[in-house]
């Protein structure tokens, strides 16, 4: 990144900043598969509104000047209540992209949680020496989703995070309007889309072309490994539809690590899920970017936390563009929060300085909630709402 662009990251004052900057260095198909939802995005728009309607009362007269935005999520004490959120563009957003995100996680102290479908393996992104998380599809065939657990437990992985809200692909229009798909599709439209974003095409494109052509998905079964240009999928590794209660069972049975939910919405699955023996979910609605009616998870939150209580984990994401978000997703119940977008947009904004400036804004915004409210830890915001 040049002296130029780190400058004008640094000078983000917020994560909306960060946002417009990768609006001008992205490709608009790529830019908006990453910052739109679904359907009518109402979703999307419901995110905003809940966070914008919520509020938090504040107690005055408390001696804050030792406060501390760090959590013990596990076992394990962390300078801050977030994860980097599993995210399939990451590698598109910069070169090695999802090894950078990883770094940046690393150097916050906080766990990057792999995705199933990212460009680079997990093998590449562990020389980052961050704490991996990976997230999980499950695949028709359930061999080769088996085979894929013990690949990310033979590199030290002890967290799975298993995607339940994802039983087939979203319906997002805008993808087809701009020529952005995946597969990707070359077209007239994509060319002109890339080469109005020459620091992308030179920056990210190029080099992965001249690294050895267009990318594949780094997780897929050799046999199976196309590449993102591809016509198809082979039906053994497609999303399955038919995922159930059963397959958390029997990854319970295979899997001697910690399994989290993501993408539970009902407190009724978050009460099943506890009995399933899980040991945490991720109350979320993929960003606004699958179920277009889905609730807001700051809405659900309160009823999912009291019907577990304590016998599980609760984390929470989707829409935190404010250290005030996660204050609030963490006054709702939650006991730490995953970040998507955030983070994405300080990596296409200026790589690795970049989400790590994400990230470090994020972390300002939530002490500087926390001392207006007067609380000392993340954990007296349960008491601000």
């Amino acid at each position: 990144m040049t002296g130029y662009r780190t400058a004008r990251c640094r000078a983000c004052l917020n994560i909306d900043d960060l946002r417009r900057m990768a609006r001008r260095y992205l490709p608009r198909g790529l830019f908006d598969y990453i910052d739109r939802g679904t359907e009518d995005e109402t979703a999307l728009r419901r995110l905003r509104q809940s966070f914008d309607g919520s509020e938090l009362m504040p107690r005055v007269l408390v001696d804050g000047h030792d406060r501390s935005v760090g959590v013990t999520l596990f076992g394990r004490e962390r300078p801050l209540p977030f994860i980097v959120a599993p995210t399939a563009a990451a590698g598109l957003v910069r070169y090695d992209g999802e090894v950078l995100l990883a770094r940046a996680a690393h150097a916050a102290g906080i766990p990057f949680c792999v995705s199933t479908q990212s460009i680079t393996s997990i093998e590449a992104i562990a020389e980052a020496g961050a704490e991996l998380w990976f997230q999980l599809y499950v695949w028709r065939d359930r061999s080769l989703t088996h085979a894929l657990l013990d690949r990310v437990a033979a590199c030290g992985v002890d967290t799975l995070i298993l995607t339940v809200d994802t039983a087939v692909s979203p319906k997002r229009e805008y993808n087809q309007r701009n020529g952005f798909s995946v597969p990707v599709v070359p077209s007239l439209r994509g060319a002109v889309d890339v080469a109005l974003h020459p620091a992308w095409l030179y920056g990210v494109l190029l080099r992965l072309l001249r690294a050895g052509g267009w990318p594949g998905y780094a997780h897929y079964p050799p046999e199976f490994r196309t590449r993102i240009t591809d016509a198809g999928t082979h039906d053994r590794i497609r999303l399955c539809d038919r995922v159930n209660w059963e397959d958390v069972a029997d990854l319970r049975r295979r899997w001697t690590g910690r399994i989290i939910l993501k993408g539970l919405l009902a407190p009724a699955d978050a009460t099943r899920a506890a009995e399933a023996g899980v040991d945490a979910i991720v109350v979320s609605n993929h960003g606004g970017r699958n179920l277009d009616s889905a609730p807001s998870p700051l809405t659900v939150l309160p009823r999912i936390a009291d019907s577990v209580g304590n016998r599980l984990t609760v984390l929470a994401d989707s829409g935190v563009r404010r250290g005030s978000d996660a204050a609030k997703l963490l006054a709702a119940g939650a006991s730490a929060v995953l970040l998507g977008r955030a983070p994405l947009f300080g990596l296409a904004a200026g790589g690795q300085p970049g989400a790590e400036h994400a990230l470090a804004i994020l972390r300002d915004e939530l002490d500087r909630t926390m001392a207006l409210l007067g609380c000392r830890t993340v954990g007296d915001l349960r008491g601000c709402t």
